[in-house]
């Protein structure tokens, strides 16, 4: 078949050779490139017609493109597939040495002197590689007009070695049992192993606290459980919080009330029964059925329920009006907190919490402690909360290098046991380690002397048989630091006088508000959720304008603020580096993973999708992005969510140091007693100042549920 060379001197026989040479240059160096023979005329058509000298049109110069077009695609395609049987071994000096020799006698079309009388019209050759540069613009657009591709978020797994005993004890219905016991287990997310030959006991009527750093896979855990991914016996029914009630014109109460399900079915029986009975098509065994039916409902309470339910609910900050309304009408923070209640009706055999003290305000947390403390059944809880571990679990599971250790007692015992092991071990350590040496110099010494051979192979063997020895693990400390690189500013720093605010005028949210705010600050603001701790924020920053009174800042002031939904504010589809990039642009890779690093976020951490991190790690990024700018003053809304223990005791520390001022709305007890020096109460459109500080609010609090029975 005839090459492209054959077709371009066939059908223009007078080509000069320097027009030659250029055509089958483009042709060689891009022909894998070429899509279709329109591309390869918009690369020399127009040099071929030129080279024509109007012997031939357009078409005619389209078709002879498309022919070469097609050679072309036949030569790269066999191109690939030749190989080539050397008849003797090649000598790479001897190449070399014929090549320079070669190159010297070889003159390129650009060393040649070119005569000024060429047949190529400049401007026409300018248009066709301008077409050309053109046709890659037009494509890379549409490239970039595609987008990226979907995020494929990894997914989790477990597995676990199966026991036959097991097994056939499940299935033969003989297990009674509310214990669990989970033997030699894995947990992965994507690629990364979580947990590697892990145990898991839960002891009926115990209630566990699941700590660990953040990213570690407490949550993932949670998962494997609730989906049954890790054999849980049949018989014993769980329950994970997880999302929050869907939106629909069920009423909130009712909508607790339908999470007892057992309740629910006896009631509607019962209701089908007696209509059967009412229409006459009764068969005679319906009065059986409903004797049954009334002692069983009378075996679980079932009258009982509703003022149960209401108990639950209004300790979980839902008013009477609120118990009515239907699950539509609340926001998402709201329906979670439905959600929780639902799981604290329906009593299951296992409950499965994370973080459930994220969704409540302080009041609520106090109540959710004392209910959890009198609970029957089992309890395994997700929280960084360090007061709610001491006042809710009796055992601490504490997730590290890819397994489960477990300790009895609560949060503040688990502190001082872990400490005491890790002195022992410390100390079994040394003493190993000082042994061997012992043995090493015995060896080291009399190595040479034959007299002492037998004692020292002896020694030798001795030291092989010895387990490896593994030095301590310990776990990274935990720093975080607010840059504070700015001069200090004269009071008045932040103040609103007289400030009245509301959203509709019929309800007014504030009136006469006077608040003050300096360097020195560090305030915190409390009160139940809707009762305008954020609007108090939002005015502070002058995100909202007051409709009365003044709002008084600094003209230096900086503020740096952290939401509680700063996740709706991250861009879950980029890296943490590319995130600061776009936020903050102009500056070295260096010094992004620089300030993520200082927040923890280190190595292949900062090159993930935001989307595939914990939610502790999340937080991180927030701050990261938050301290970029070096404010001089913080505002922060709910910032101990999703952190570690660890890295709230860390946040504690650096806001303490700090030379700029902070105002926080928090529920998390320890962070209020070791950060902040004033604490304000807000409540009934009114922000109080209480000078006995937290444990003042809380005796308030622990007598308001005493006087209205919650408890």
């Amino acid at each position: 078949m005839a090459t492209y060379v054959d077709i371009l001197k066939s059908e223009f026989p007078e080509i000069d050779t320097e027009l030659f040479d250029y055509i089958t240059g483009v042709l060689d160096s891009g022909g894998a490139d070429f899509e279709d023979g329109e591309e390869v005329y918009e690369a020399i058509g127009g040099v071929l017609q030129d080279v024509s000298a109007d012997t031939k049109n357009e078409d005619d110069v389209r078709d002879i493109c498309l022919q070469m077009f097609n050679t072309l695609q036949l030569n790269h395609h066999h191109g690939s597939q030749k190989q080539l049987l050397l008849d003797a071994p090649v000598q790479l000096s001897q190449i070399s040495v014929d090549n320079v020799t070669a190159a010297e006698d070889v003159q390129g079309i650009w060393m040649l002197k070119r005569s000024q009388n060429t047949t190529v019209n400049a401007k026409k050759l300018e248009k066709a590689e301008a077409k050309l540069k053109a046709k890659h613009e037009r494509r890379n657009e549409k490239d970039l007009q595609k987008g990226p591709s979907p995020l494929v978020l990894e997914e989790a797994s477990a597995s676990q070695a199966s026991s036959k005993k097991d097994n056939r004890v499940d299935l033969s219905g003989k297990n009674r049992s509310y214990d669990i016991r989970i033997e030699n287990f894995d947990v992965s997310f994507g690629e990364r192993c979580l947990l590697q030959g892990a145990e898991l006991s839960l002891a009926s009527g115990r209630r566990y606290g699941l700590i660990g750093r953040n990213g570690l896979g407490k949550t993932t855990l949670l998962k494997m459980l609730a989906s049954r991914n890790l054999r849980v016996p049949a018989h014993i029914s769980i329950l994970h919080v997880e999302q929050e009630v869907a939106g629909d014109e069920t009423g909130a109460l009712q909508s607790v009330l339908e999470s007892d399900t057992l309740r629910e079915e006896l009631l509607s029986e019962e209701k089908r029964l007696n209509t059967r009975i009412a229409n006459g098509t009764a068969d005679g065994m319906e009065s059986v059925r409903l004797t049954e039916i009334y002692a069983k409902l009378e075996e679980i309470e079932a009258d009982k329920a509703p003022a149960r339910a209401s108990v639950i609910l209004a300790g979980l900050g839902f008013s009477p009006r609120m118990q009515q309304q239907t699950t539509k009408e609340f926001s998402g923070g709201w329906r979670m907190r439905l959600a929780l209640a639902r799981a604290l009706f329906a009593r299951p055999d296992l409950l499965l919490l994370d973080e459930p003290t994220n969704m409540l305000d302080v009041r609520a947390i106090l109540w959710l402690e004392n209910y959890l403390q009198t609970w029957q059944s089992t309890i395994l809880v997700v929280s960084h909360d360090r007061n709610f571990l001491n006042a809710v679990v009796t055992d601490i599971i504490h997730l590290h290098s890819q397994r489960l250790e477990s300790y009895r007692g609560d949060y503040e015992n688990f502190i001082k046991t872990k400490e005491d092991r890790l002195k022992n071990q410390q100390r079994e350590y040394e003493a190993q380690l000082q042994y061997r040496q012992h043995i090493q110099v015995f060896i080291d010494r009399f190595r040479y002397n034959a007299n002492r051979a037998a004692q020292v192979q002896s020694k030798l063997k001795l030291l092989e048989r010895l387990p490896e020895l593994q030095p301590l693990e310990k776990e990274t400390e935990v720093t975080l630091r607010f840059p504070d690189n700015f001069e200090k500013l004269s009071p008045p720093i932040l103040q609103l006088d007289e400030v009245e605010f509301y959203y509709s005028a019929d309800q007014r949210l504030f009136s006469g508000l006077n608040l003050s705010a300096d360097l020195e600050s560090r305030i915190c603001i409390v009160g139940e959720n809707g009762a305008g701790k954020s609007t108090i924020l939002k005015l502070l920053m002058g995100e909202l304008t007051p409709v009365n009174g003044i709002r008084q800042a600094h003209r230096n002031l900086k503020i740096g603020y952290f939401s509680q939904h700063h996740v709706d504010q991250l861009d879950l589809n980029v890296c943490s580096v590319e995130l600061l990039l776009n936020k903050f642009p102009g500056r070295t890779e260096e010094e992004y993973r620089h300030q993520l690093g200082g927040y923890g976020i280190t190595g292949e951490l900062s090159t993930r999708p935001v989307a595939s991190l914990s939610g502790g790690q999340k937080s991180r990024v927030a701050f990261a992005q938050m301290t970029m700018p070096c404010p001089n003053f913080y505002i922060l809304d709910e910032p101990t969510n999703h952190l570690d223990m660890e890295t709230i005791e860390a946040l504690a520390k650096a806001l303490n140091k700090f030379k700029g001022g902070v105002i926080l709305v928090s529920h998390d007890e320890r962070l209020i007693r070791l950060v902040c020096k004033e604490l304000w109460v807000c409540e009934a459109g009114k922000v109080a100042r209480i000078d006995g500080g937290f444990d003042e609010y809380r005796d308030i609090l622990q007598e308001q549920f005493r006087k209205e029975g919650y408890l």
